[in-house]
């Protein structure tokens, strides 16, 4: 089914949704929910139709041309289309990588516009958000070096006699600019205000990346980013004053990070102690599996 599915997605144009919506979910669950075996075909399959990618690459550029509605936030078709698009293409970039598959056809996109997505925000309903916040997640975990991506709009400050110290760190940020990392991360601070769990968990895993991006690249601005002190007053946001309120999955993978990078303005002994409290006296075979990843994660770093 993946080659007439494929190619009758590579004969639509992007705003055929009725059609289109349902065929790229299609492909999506037939990535996730299959074997390695037949995973590895399939992305093979995907990545050898030329007009199939050709079509995915202009569905991602409606995002730039949506107009943001004028009451509420709410899903409209061609959001949801939006939505399969991003996680789409975020899948291929994963599993292109996992097992080096031959592209016939990249995908160019700009990544200031991809950005500016996320800080811009205009109102996108809170799952295009986690889509594209998705899309960045891998983009970052691959070094935006994939062989299926081809990022235009890159920063190419170039050091001239005497290059200044922003253009030195944005040199060895590329092909982000300073100015773009921390726009972006004061974005997903206001984000996890909203206290939405799917928002949360996409936000907290998205710095997560950006900041093992950061260390890789400058460590300096990883460390810088992640001892921002408006991170205490978020922590303290997501808690909701229950008794096992430290217990929450986005909290401790929060918690884990400025472990992690040293944040001691951001979590103290004294919250450690708290989270050791707490799952001392918690139920530990009650615990959702994502507290009890977390949690784990939490321990193994302290």
């Amino acid at each position: 089914l993946l080659f007439p599915v494929s190619n009758l997605c590579g004969k639509c144009r992007p705003r055929d949704t009725g059609l289109l919506q349902p065929s790229l979910n299609f492909l999506y669950w037939s990535l996730h929910q299959t074997t390695p075996c037949s995973q590895q075909r399939a992305v093979a399959v995907l990545l050898s139709n030329v007009s199939f990618l050709e079509l995915l690459q202009k569905v991602l550029e409606c995002t730039w041309l949506r107009s943001p509605p004028s009451g509420p936030a709410y899903l409209s078709s061609e959001d949801a289309l939006l939505c399969s698009g991003w996680l789409l293409v975020a899948s291929l970039l994963l599993y292109q990588h996992r097992y080096n598959t031959e592209v016939h056809q990249t995908l160019s996109l700009d990544l200031t516009e991809v950005l500016n997505a996320v800080i811009i925000r205009n109102k996108k309903p809170i799952l295009l958000l986690v889509s594209i916040m998705q899309f960045l997640r891998a983009a970052l975990q691959q070094n935006f070096s994939s062989s299926l991506l081809v990022i235009v709009g890159q920063n190419t400050a170039q050091g001239g006699t005497q290059p200044q110290p922003s253009s030195l760190q944005d040199a060895a940020l590329h092909p982000l600019a300073t100015q773009q990392v921390f726009s972006l991360v004061v974005s997903l601070q206001n984000l996890l205000v909203h206290k939405d769990l799917l928002l949360s968990q996409a936000v907290v895993a998205c710095l997560e990346t950006l900041v093992e991006y950061l260390y890789v690249k400058n460590q300096d601005v990883a460390l810088h980013v992640a001892s921002q002190p408006w991170h205490r007053f978020l922590l303290f946001t997501l808690l909701n004053g229950g008794q096992k309120s430290f217990l929450q999955p986005e909290v401790l993978r929060l918690m884990t990070l400025f472990v992690r990078y040293q944040s001691s303005n951001i979590i103290s002994q004294k919250e450690i102690s708290q989270i050791l409290q707490e799952a001392a006296e918690a139920n530990l075979a009650e615990l959702p599996e994502a507290t009890s990843c977390a949690l784990h994660l939490f321990l193994c770093q302290v």
